[in-house]
């Protein structure tokens, strides 16, 4: 069967928590994996769509209808939903829904418009499943009944350059209230907004985030203009559910004494330094119970 071309729907989705899960489930986990790949592409396929990569426990999907799509993401949730999961576990699944023009490049889609798909899904909780505006427009007006959609406001998105209205998608029997969504606003930080997409240089991001959930100091080097801030702002945003007290960028460039860093850092942190104690100091108790 052949790729749809022009106008189509992309669909991205992995299970919330998912190192939490294979530590709860232990040796029942592999099965537990297996039940939500089968319930996935079955509710995918009989609505249309189709299966364009998976890895661990994400499916990125396509769909030729945008008004498929969410018939098909209802299904997925309230199929995982009824299931008898091992150790009366909850596999919640967070999906994502964006349509734009197709960019198929043999049997891949490339751009910018399968990138903001995912950052969509990344900012859903487990159960939940957000639209983009475009994917809304174009079925509000046909939805069945069963299916309504929730206005959830403007929010700013990894390494998106402009800021996304998110809607949620409803259906019968499935959770219908959710935390604030996972997007920039939701974690403390200063991080800059990026004129430009982040787009290629994977490797060096996930070798990034892999040393960084080791270390407490990653240190990036390489010859002036290579992109190291770009890299590291990527990181840090990419990372920003990790840390629930907040991620900052502190630029260092203009100082020129190390014994003035500290004073860079509380100004970046908006933390007030009284002349009675010095910026280490100040700090060192600021972020003592931080993380």
């Amino acid at each position: 069967m052949s790729l749809p071309s022009g106008t189509v729907t992309f669909f991205f989705s992995d299970i919330e928590g998912s190192t939490r899960l294979i530590q709860e489930l232990g040796p029942d986990y592999p099965a537990a994996l297996l039940a939500h790949h089968t319930i996935q592409r079955e509710a995918l396929a009989a609505h249309g769509g189709q299966e364009l990569r998976t890895e661990g426990d994400s499916f990125f999907i396509v769909f030729g209808s945008a008004l498929d799509a969410c018939a098909g993401a209802a299904a997925v949730q309230q199929m995982l939903l009824a299931h008898a999961w091992p150790r009366d576990s909850k596999v919640r699944v967070r999906v994502g829904l964006h349509t734009g023009e197709a960019v198929l490049v043999g049997n891949e889609y490339l751009g910018l418009e399968v990138h903001r798909a995912a950052r969509i899904a990344g900012a859903a909780h487990g159960g939940q499943v957000l639209l983009s505006e475009t994917t809304r427009a174009l079925v509000e007006h046909s939805l069945p009944s069963e299916l309504s959609i929730k206005d959830l406001g403007v929010h700013r998105l990894k390494d998106l350059a402009r800021p996304e209205r998110l809607f949620q998608l409803s259906a019968g029997g499935l959770p219908a209230e959710f935390p604030p969504l996972r997007t920039l606003e939701t974690t403390p930080n200063n991080l800059p907004m990026q004129l430009t997409s982040f787009i290629g240089r994977d490797d060096q991001v996930r070798e990034a985030k892999a040393l960084l959930s080791r270390a407490r100091l990653l240190t990036l080097t390489g010859p002036g203009g290579t992109g190291k801030t770009r890299l590291s702002l990527q990181v840090a945003a990419d990372v920003l559910d990790r840390f629930p007290d907040g991620v900052f960028f502190v630029p260092l460039s203009a100082v020129q004494d190390p014994g003035l860093v500290p004073s860079a850092i509380a100004q970046a942190l908006a933390v007030q330094t009284p002349g009675s104690r010095s910026p280490l100091e100040t700090l060192v108790e600021y972020l003592r119970d931080k993380r």
